[in-house]
């Protein structure tokens, strides 16, 4: 299956998670490594639009594209989830699920809904799975924002 990720041409090749291990997000908690990946280019464009502010519009990202097997992912059974676990700031709940997918080592990745875009769907990898091999970059390519998604009316 390949996957999607947008990051700053620095970390464009680097799968440790040591990002979300330093600031934690929705899906993990401060200290638990874990990569973010977006099932398509535009979702991944989204989940990082989120997190940007007009005055900041970073010049220097990349679209990482990224093969991972489709034997090395599990999902998310969604009903497990309790009731308003999009909004932020983050459930607990959520960064307790991907804290124990990582510990446990049993996937590769977990597929999560998004928070973003509903019906959408994101893959957490773990960074410190046996396999964590098997995932490889196919092409990274420079990405602009149109800076019409961050115009203000008025």
């Amino acid at each position: 299956m390949i996957i999607f990720r947008l990051s700053s041409s620095r970390f464009a090749e680097d799968l440790s998670g040591k990002g979300a291990e330093l600031y934690g997000g929705r899906w993990n908690s401060v200290g638990t490594p874990i990569i973010y990946i977006a099932s398509s280019r535009a979702l991944a464009m989204a989940e990082v639009s989120v997190h940007l502010h007009i005055q900041k519009i970073p010049k220097d990202m990349m679209m990482v594209e990224l093969y991972l097997p489709e034997d090395s992912i599990t999902s998310l059974p969604f009903q497990e989830l309790k009731n308003n676990w999009e909004l932020f700031p983050y459930s607990i709940q959520t960064q307790q699920i991907g804290d124990d997918f990582i510990k446990e080592k049993r996937f590769l990745g977990l597929k999560v809904p998004s928070a973003v875009v509903n019906g959408d769907f994101n893959f957490l990898i773990n960074p410190r799975h046996d396999e964590i091999q098997k995932i490889r970059v196919i092409n990274i390519s420079p990405f602009r924002f149109d800076s019409r998604i961050f115009l203000k009316d008025g």
